[in-house]
């Protein structure tokens, strides 16, 4: 691989369509997690920023909703066609910032925001922009500026999720994208200023949460707040922006169960045992719709645990630009330090281990490296019920058939994915339909990066993605007779 020169030091923000100086001094440290080295800094944004990128994106508004909606659709398929020509600098920079295993990088975190964008020319056609109500006329209207914050794991596609349908939707925004991997936002930032979109209706401001963050839900000319994150951060975001108050939608944790009914056949629950590890552990852990949680029956716990310790040795760590690794480091030593925590905590708590554990994985010496876990450990623990964000599997032997899986699949505080398998479809499609979630994989299916996406419970509120990701960003006037 010729790897493209990559710039991790940033002195500038993006403000009313132009590089500019913040107007602190401070700035934040960019690290490789695989090395634990520092690569960059960006600057360390301050609410004068915040202040500034807002009151542009507030001028800039009027202008971009008039604009026609096919204008807008040909300014999110120019920003795809962007993408795409840096898909290499995209996987790159999030192998490199989160350490996202080359393979993913390249399919997933430089792949979903392609589709993030290209996609708007479809899913728009899909929205009713207008529809007649007896004497009245429906029409949606751009809910305003919007202030886009978004988290580490999958940097470029958690923005896409939020702009395109933003901007198609004739939305302004600003955008404070994490400060640990900040590297994507601004190849994304320079691809929007070379698509030709006018000053203002993007702009990118680099800090952390506690002042850049909370002075983008505080500002007046913000209309509305799109957050992926953290409940504890959701709640913090949804406290601020009540006090306006203003929209928010929140995609926040999950602690999602991969159901697997009793009627699997021996080669059907392999299978089963296979997707939910797997779906475990993409992203080395970091996914927040990740099926964390298998519930098994009791009477073939053992057959899963077999299963799993074999399963386990296939999921090799190492250097994230290594093609054949298949989990990467955690974001940062604070992760690492957390998802270790949770796994002592629960084998003082009586889980049993079966895979992996909290030791440093002994071919990467360095590195914030958390080896593929797996425990077993009883409903109502707190593995079982609390969002670890790591790679770490918790096996979970239930009773009482459908009814007893339902209750323990439904027994957390989230609500945010999920998946079951059952020999029987029309089984498993009827399990499907009483989960408090999301969106459920049935027998395997795939995630679609066009279906609305979001949760139940503490796992937030409002949808992203496809049609209904576009209507977020909309309200509704109505024209009377």
């Amino acid at each position: 691989m010729t790897a493209p020169e990559l710039n991790h030091t940033r002195d500038r923000i993006y403000v009313d369509g132009a590089w500019i100086p913040s107007t602190g001094t401070g700035t934040l440290p960019v690290v490789n997690p695989f090395t634990e080295q520092v690569i960059g800094t960006v600057p360390e944004g301050t609410a004068e920023d915040v202040d500034r990128a807002a009151r542009a994106a507030a001028r800039a508004l009027p202008g971009w909703s008039a604009t026609s909606l096919a204008d807008r659709i040909k300014a999110c398929s120019a920003v795809a066609e962007g993408l795409k020509a840096r898909a290499q600098e995209i996987a790159l920079m999030a192998s490199r910032e989160m350490g996202a295993p080359w393979q993913l990088a390249v399919m997933v975190q430089a792949g979903l925001p392609v589709i993030d964008f290209a996609s708007m020319e479809d899913v728009a056609g899909q929205v009713e922009w207008e529809r007649r109500s007896g004497n009245s006329v429906l029409v949606r209207q751009p809910v305003g500026v919007v202030g886009a914050i978004t988290p580490w794991n999958y940097p470029l596609h958690q923005i896409a999720a939020k702009v395109a349908p933003a901007l198609v939707a004739g939305c302004t925004v600003v955008l404070k994208p994490s400060e640990l991997v900040p590297g994507v936002a601004y190849l994304l930032a320079e691809i929007i200023d070379a698509a030709g979109l006018p000053p203002g209706v993007f702009n990118l401001v680099t800090g952390t949460g506690p002042v850049v963050g909370e002075a983008i839900v505080a500002h007046p000319a913000v209309d509305m707040v799109s957050f992926t994150g953290s409940t504890r951060a959701g709640r913090r975001v949804a406290e601020l922006a009540a006090a306006a108050p203003k929209r928010t939608s929140l995609e926040l944790g999950g602690k999602s169960a991969g159901v697997l009914l009793d009627d699997l056949s021996a080669d059907g629950f392999g299978n089963a045992v296979a997707g939910s590890l797997t779906g475990c552990l993409i992203n080395s852990g970091q996914t927040c719709s990740a099926t964390t949680r298998l519930l098994v029956p009791r009477a073939r716990l053992a057959e899963a645990e077999e299963l799993l310790t074999l399963f386990a040795q296939f999921a090799p760590v190492g250097d994230p630009l290594d093609p054949a690794t298949q989990q990467g480091p955690l974001v940062s030593k604070v992760q690492q330090e957390r998802v270790r925590s949770y796994i002592r905590q629960a084998l003082d708590d009586g889980a049993r281990l079966v895979a992996g554990g909290p030791e440093q994985p002994e071919n990467t010496p360095t590195g914030f490296f958390v080896k593929p876990t797996v425990l077993v450990a009883e409903a109502g623990s707190r593995i079982e019920q609390e969002e670890v964000f790591g790679p770490v599997l918790t096996v979970v032997p239930y009773d009482g058939g459908d009814d007893g899986a339902l209750a323990v699949a439904n027994g957390t505080p989230y609500g945010l994915s999920g998946a079951v398998w059952a020999g029987d479809l029309d089984r498993a499609t009827a399990f499907a339909r009483r989960m408090r979630t999301g969106q459920v994989a049935v027998n395997g299916g795939v995630f679609n990066p066009t279906a609305p996406f979001g949760g139940f419970g503490q796992s937030g509120y409002g949808r992203e993605l496809g049609p209904l990701g576009i209507e977020e960003f909309t309200a509704v006037t109505s024209l009377q007779f």
